[in-house]
């Protein structure tokens, strides 16, 4: 069974079209209208082994929050939907990255309960035109909408776009180590018989 899934969201502040295969290694298309946002999303396919398809624009004359966070309630669901059942996944992530100074561990439960820890911190306020405060609202929505619990903690770091960077390579690799299929794994792997 295909494990993708196509979301559309359009509300009077955003305009978001998202498909996701977890699958596919096709390249990625991604234009959200905010280019460090693209960025980060690029390598969250690429490292995460996965198909992205982003189109989207927003209110971001006033402010990227809304968009931001709409496309983190899109990706969340759009990985609920993709993930159906939960057959056969590992369900558990795990991933340990560095990048330059930095440092970033992140860990996730395809729980059925959404949680979020962020221990991140940054040193300046804004990359280029990006806030960094708002990494923290895009996962806040993923989660929420995903129903995956996850904890994403900063060991060191000092450049906020290498800790911004460094969070999103660690999250696709937990990620894709958590919805990889084992074949030692019949239904799901939860005593309830559920996630």
């Amino acid at each position: 069974m295909a494990r993708k899934a196509k979301i559309v969201r359009k509300t009077t502040e955003t305009d978001i079209h998202l498909e996701i295969d977890l699958d596919s290694t096709a390249a990625s298309k991604i234009d959200t209208s905010i280019p460090f946002l693209d960025h980060m999303l690029e390598l969250f396919a690429r490292h995460g082994f996965l198909k992205l398809v982003v189109k989207s624009k927003g209110d971001t004359q006033i402010d990227d929050h809304h968009l931001v966070e709409d496309l983190g309630i899109c990706l969340g669901m759009a990985v609920n939907q993709a993930l159906g059942e939960k057959t056969g996944i590992n369900r558990y992530g795990t991933a340990s990255l560095p990048m330059d100074e930095s440092l970033c561990r992140v860990d996730m439960d395809i729980s059925g309960r959404p949680y979020l820890i962020y221990k991140v911190r940054f040193e300046r306020r804004k990359i280029g035109g990006f806030d960094p405060a708002l990494v923290k609202e895009f996962f806040k929505a993923f989660t929420d909408h995903s129903k995956i619990t996850l904890h994403i903690n900063l060991l060191y770091g000092n450049n906020s776009h290498h800790i911004i960077e460094v969070v999103f390579k660690a999250f696709a690799r937990a990620f894709k180590e958590a919805v990889t299929v084992n074949k030692k794994i019949e239904g799901v792997l939860s005593t309830k018989g559920q996630i």
